[in-house]
């Protein structure tokens, strides 16, 4: 099980020696209980979730984003600003989050790990995907772009990749330790195979008039072009966006045509432009979660667990044989 922590006022710091970070000394003297654990402070959940898999007992992981916080919107405040400068390593997904994209450049923070550098990225509107099986390339037929996908990890294999990119980047950090974190960033990433091949077994045959599925968000356009699967989002990549009535319009539409019997919404967001959108198409509501946060209300307790919940919903939508 995860460890979700909240932002603590005495940010923990490695041993200078052992990092070679001689200027931050003075501070060590405050980390007491966590003397001699690299201090990572990730930007939100997926970012966290990496640290604390790859890092283990020899790092100390605070987050941004507390549980339950809508992270696309996230103003960082200057007590936090204060706790960044005393971190040894910030992890984060720049493009997602541009308040902490600014505390972060702004910051003194010796290792820096941008998971968006790690991986490729790409730009997605509020159709992402195609009608037809294209296999895992997919195509964007969006004609409404609005700048590059963050939502990476929803990828399981895009996540592997920069699992990857965050194992090194400890092992940089902190070397006395390479050896574990190599160890636990090859654990973790088998783990992420795993989940990606139950996801290309569970949706590959799917009703041939179902593999399109509405959703709250523009979030899991990478999951739809790895799975051979059309996302329609009400809004688009903003989860805050106010979608046009030509937009729910066309969705209606849309659903009736392509046989969509499901219009998922989310845990962190309000769902009532689903359900109003479901209700007037005669159409049923899931949760699909973008897991940008775990709370009480999320299906599982981790990144794999709600995963499997989402695998399950798509299932159980899409008429999965």
């Amino acid at each position: 099980m995860n460890v979700r922590r909240r932002l603590i006022p005495t940010a923990a710091l490695a041993s200078a020696t052992v990092l070679g970070l001689t200027a931050l000394t003075a501070c060590s003297s405050t980390a007491d209980g966590k003397d001699g654990k690299l201090d990572v402070v990730a930007s939100f959940y997926p970012m966290q979730y990496l640290a604390e898999q790859i890092g283990g007992g020899h790092v100390s992981v605070t987050t941004l984003t507390e549980p339950g916080q809508e992270p696309h919107d996230l103003d960082v405040s200057a007590k936090q600003r204060g706790e960044l400068e005393e971190s040894d390593v910030a992890l984060y997904l720049k493009g997602l989050q541009p308040a902490v994209d600014d505390a972060i450049d702004q910051s003194g923070i010796r290792t820096k790990v941008d998971a968006a550098s790690l991986t490729s990225m790409e730009k997605h509107g509020t159709e992402v995907g195609g009608h037809e099986e294209e296999g895992h390339e997919g195509h964007d037929h969006g004609h409404d772009h609005e700048g590059s996908d963050p939502h990476i990890w929803l990828d399981p294999v895009k996540y592997a990749e920069v699992a990857k990119g965050v194992g090194k980047a400890l092992e940089k950090a902190d070397p006395d330790h390479a050896a574990t974190y190599k160890k636990n960033t090859a654990k973790l990433v088998k783990n992420l195979d795993g989940l990606n091949k139950r996801f290309e077994d569970g949706l590959k045959n799917t009703k041939a008039d179902s593999r399109v599925f509405i959703t709250t968000h523009a979030a899991f356009g990478y999951l739809a072009e790895r799975y051979g699967l059309t996302e329609e989002a009400i809004s688009g990549l903003d989860p805050e966006g106010e979608p046009s009535a030509k937009r729910v319009k066309d969705l209606q539409k849309m659903a009736k045509e392509d046989g969509v019997t499901t219009v998922f919404y989310e845990t962190l967001v309000s769902d009532e432009t689903a359900r109003t959108l479901a209700k007037d198409a005669q159409l049923k509501t899931d949760v699909l979660d973008p897991i940008e946060g775990i709370t009480k209300k999320s299906r599982g307790e981790d990144y794999i667990q709600v995963m499997d919940s989402n695998l399950k919903a798509l299932q159980k939508a899409l008429g999965a044989k």
